[in-house]
């Protein structure tokens, strides 16, 4: 109780609350503009959070994470756009909603479902993250190697259809992280004598060009849309109570979100499939589903917000990022010499006791903002795609040149932006280019210790009760896997699956 206390007075700090409120509502605001999204908006503001402290700026792009998981509904439900890849499914069950004049119905349902799910993946936060710290402390090198060996493996198997894909980009990814002079021999690799790259790949300029450069080709080379929104009628509030008649499906679509969302590397997308699968299956109204199912809007909402905080369990507990976006966050951690894992829960429980606060009140502030200004905020899906890409672009070279000063970074930024557009443009993840460049010197670094300490025997990894438990239910996922792939290919798939593009 005393370490949840000690949270509260850093929310009652002004910068931290009044930065909690403004990224919330920013969040909302660019989830709720197709093409915008987390990724993009948190790619462009990393640079500027490494000026604030710790908790200020892990706030501002929680705020803008958890916010648009909320707004990417309001798309979605008013222009059958989604406000961001995950809320397709919301998109696919909101359209007949529309059609029949309920779209306010839609919309407090998705709102509703996302405040429960956010909400009790921040309680799982709280109450797991500690304790799963101090089982960390009794972790070695070669346990911490299999940690960052299973994120990687979850990486390529959460892509579902694209694993050859993301297992090449991946590789890229960890062969970006291998660029520059290594730290045990200090010698030079592939960095061909180009100063920039002394020091390895910048993560900044990779992160804004590979998510935001990107984006902002895509928007550019796109075509605005002119579809009229729907017009919002009916009761506001009825689906707030609505939901609550589903309560397998709303929470046991929270739960499962909340697990998937602990595994690293796995994220959204992986969640809602199995969601959306299991609650078409167990529902007596499972032949709705796709037809405009208030269970189908519910799974997808309230999947996609217990994932965020609870990919946050794995960074803070173990020092592992969940995903992608939690990725970009580590390097905040990172420039302030914070280190995730178990030893932060020691030397700073008021930072980690104060992002459990913001993200908890953060919900609050999010759902009464939507109550007050969706009508409002909905003027923000008609955004000209061209415009919104212009100003993306802009903000990128800003944010990239601001990060360091130089004008090599913002070379090294349009490089991944074109790289990035042309692998949008063939529909290829660019997660796992992110992941392998961050986990890559995790795992690196690791392996060296465990086999340093071990005179370079590899069966330490197999000898270790806990190392080998995970080889072992490694080895076992990745035969589970392969038999599954092997099935599918024999049969024509009849549940509807999500691709991470």
């Amino acid at each position: 109780m005393e370490f949840l206390l000690t949270g509260l007075a850093q929310l009652a700090d002004p910068t931290v609350f009044f930065v909690m409120v403004f990224g919330a509502i920013l969040g909302v605001v660019v989830g709720a503009i197709p093409g915008a999204g987390a990724a993009v908006t948190i790619s462009i503001l990393l640079p500027t959070t490494f000026s604030m402290d710790p908790l200020t700026g892990m706030t501002l792009l929680l705020g803008v994470y958890c916010g648009a998981a909320y707004g990417s509904a309001i798309p979605a439900v008013l222009i059958n756009t989604p406000g961001s890849p995950v809320a397709v499914l919301t998109a696919m069950e909101a359209k007949p909603f529309a059609d029949r004049g309920e779209a306010r119905r839609a919309m407090s349902l998705a709102y509703s479902s996302s405040f429960v799910g956010g909400i009790c993946a921040v309680l799982a936060l709280m109450l797991l993250t500690r304790p799963l710290a101090q089982v960390a402390r009794h972790f070695g090198s070669a346990e911490f190697a299999m940690l960052a060996l299973a994120a990687l493996v979850l990486v390529i198997i959460g892509h579902g259809g694209r694993r050859i894909e993301a297992l090449a980009a991946l590789c890229f990814g960890l062969f970006l992280a291998t660029v520059g002079v290594e730290t045990a021999y200090a010698t030079q690799r592939f960095s061909f004598g180009f100063q920039p790259l002394m020091s390895g790949i910048p993560l900044v300029p990779l992160v804004i060009g590979l998510f935001a450069m990107s984006e902002a080709l895509v928007q550019l080379t796109a075509r605005s849309h002119s579809k009229p929104p729907v017009q919002l009628s009916g009761r506001f509030f009825s689906g707030f109570t609505e939901v609550f008649r589903y309560p397998r499906t709303l929470f046991g679509s929270s739960l499962v979100g909340i697990l998937i969302g602990i595994m690293p590397g796995v994220g959204e997308f992986l969640a809602q499939q199995v969601n959306y699968v299991w609650a078409r299956k167990l529902s007596p109204e499972g032949h709705l589903f796709g037809k405009g199912a208030p269970e189908g809007i519910i799974v997808s909402e309230a999947t996609n917000n217990a994932v965020p905080p609870a990919a946050l369990i794995p960074m803070l507990a173990l020092g592992i990022p969940g995903e992608e976006l939690t990725a970009m966050m580590l390097a905040v951690f990172l420039v302030h010499n914070v280190v995730p894992g178990p030893q932060l829960f020691i030397e700073r429980p008021e930072f980690v006791a104060g992002l459990y606060w913001t993200l908890l009140v953060m919900n609050f502030v999010i759902i009464g903002f939507l109550m007050l200004a969706t009508k409002w905020i909905a003027k923000a899906a008609l955004v000209d795609k061209r415009f919104l890409g212009v100003v993306i672009l802009t903000l990128s070279l800003i944010g990239t040149y601001a990060s360091n000063y130089s004008l090599s970074d913002c070379g090294i930024a349009m490089v991944f932006g074109l790289l990035g557009y042309i692998l949008r443009s063939h529909r290829w993840p660019l997660t796992p280019i992110l992941l392998g460049l961050v986990m890559g010197p995790i795992l690196e670094g690791r392996m060296r210790q465990a086999l340093g300490g071990s005179n370079g025997d590899p069966s330490i990894f197999v000898t270790r009760p806990i190392s080998a438990a995970m080889v072992a239910a490694l080895a076992l996922l990745i035969i589970f896997t392969i038999r599954g792939a092997r099935k599918a290919r024999r049969r024509p798939r009849k549940d509807w699956q999500i691709n991470d593009s």
